[in-house]
């Protein structure tokens, strides 16, 4: 789809996408700098958009492997709920169109054989405690707010 077609889309429909709520044995939660709109500059759970005819066990295995560098499947996740997530910017940065996400988190711990290989979504990636993310001025409300459920 074009810039346009998509931005268009953006416009008209609120996309649908999954949030991955990556937790280690510690119980630490990992978030990535965002280097995209919307929400760019913030600390956020790593997640995407589901594509059109995509399954949401085949989404959950392609986000993970862009996002973090492994796949996880659908048997390793935990549904946490559905979340709307409404921004006043958009990818293209386009005045006067925001975006509004219909997000679908799910919650796992991180497998111990595998190594993050995080893609360029994200200027850096770490480890944070659910107490310090929950007040900290640069992780975004809306990743915070899983935590506060």
């Amino acid at each position: 789809m074009d810039q346009m077609d998509f931005l268009n889309v953006i416009d008209k429909t609120p996309l649908v996408s999954i949030d991955l709520i990556v937790e280690n044995a510690m119980g630490e939660v990992l978030l990535g700098k965002r280097t995209n709109r919307p929400a760019q500059d913030f600390w956020f759970v790593p997640g995407g958009r589901i594509v059109k005819n995509e399954t949401i066990e085949r989404a959950l295995k392609r986000i993970s492997t862009v996002e973090l560098g492994f796949e996880l499947s659908i048997c390793q996740m935990e549904l946490i709920g559905a979340f709307d997530h409404i921004y006043n910017d958009n990818y293209y940065g386009e005045p006067g169109i925001n975006t509004h996400y219909v997000v679908l988190a799910f919650r796992t711990i991180m497998p111990e054989d595998c190594e993050l290989k995080p893609d360029d979504q994200h200027s850096d990636m770490r480890w944070w405690l659910k107490n310090e993310l929950r007040c900290h001025a640069e992780v975004h409300p809306n990743t915070q707010k899983y935590f506060s459920i």
